[in-house]
């Protein structure tokens, strides 16, 4: 008799919650196959503004493994108008949109004035609790202000996208019933307030990303990102919490379906 865990057979692979498929030079159908070679079987291709967004849903149709989301940047808010505002929501009626954003504040680039960046990131709020769809959230150099956002809007599921806060801002997220994401920049040297993040948290609330073509893993720093190299955030995350990789691996996709549904 074998000794091999049938179990084993059939356990997920990884899980790549968010990266942009339409920014990356390689053919999209290429990195989606690498992806899968290096154990990466799903991706969430996320929209940045209702062209991307409609570009993801449309890379979701045609690449098996792929599924989108739809929303507008904070970059951009101060263009989300009510015919953005109209296009999106229409784009969440498809069951291959699995998410809410990118959506969120950002106070260090500045491209949109705070009050617009606000006011759309409420929009976006609505929308989630509206559709029952989770809220991809970006922060940056906006931490008290997107808390307080998105209690005031009594957001019900959020992912807080490429985390950057320590594990005091985690656990908080963690405490509200929030989904925490780490990217590669966990693997850069001068993060270890990532890396305490991740040991802090429990396995439950903690999912993967690239932001793909951004965030290279260190050991690929100048590079454009891809999804495939997801499994050096897991790594590091394994690491940190000194785990098997593969537990990782499980707990992290287990947990991608359950903020984003189970088709993921």
């Amino acid at each position: 008799m074998s000794d091999q865990n049938p179990e084993l057979a059939v356990q997920p692979g990884a899980v790549d919650t968010h990266c942009h498929l339409f920014l990356l030079d390689r053919e999209p159908s290429d990195v989606v196959e690498a992806a899968k070679a290096a154990g990466v079987d799903r991706l969430l291709c996320v929209g940045v503004d209702p062209a991307t967004s409609r570009r993801s849903l449309e890379l979701a149709e045609s690449i098996e493994g792929v599924f989108a989301t739809a929303g507008m940047h904070p970059h951009d808010a101060n263009a989300f108008d009510s015919e953005a505002g109209a296009r999106i929501e229409e784009l969440l009626h498809d069951p291959r949109v699995l998410g809410v954003g990118e959506c969120g504040l950002d106070f260090f680039r500045m491209h949109s004035p705070v009050e617009d960046q606000i006011r759309v990131f409420k929009i976006h709020i609505a929308l989630s609790n509206e559709t029952g769809k989770p809220l991809v959230v970006h922060v940056r150099d906006a931490w008290p202000d997107v808390l307080r956002v998105l209690d005031e809007g009594s957001a019900e599921r959020v992912v807080i996208h490429c985390f950057s806060g320590d594990a005091d801002i985690a656990l908080e997220c963690a405490a509200r019933g929030y989904w925490v994401s780490f990217a590669g920049n966990i693997t850069y040297p001068k993060n270890e307030r990532f890396r305490q993040a991740a040991a802090a948290l429990v396995l439950d609330r903690i999912l993967v990303e690239t932001d793909s073509p951004f965030l290279a893993p260190q050991k690929l720093r100048g590079s454009d990102n891809e999804p495939a190299n997801v499994m050096a955030t897991i790594a590091e995350i394994a690491r940190v919490r000194d785990v098997d990789i593969g537990d990782v691996v499980v707990a992290t996709a287990q947990n991608a379906r359950a903020a984003f549904g189970g088709s993921l």
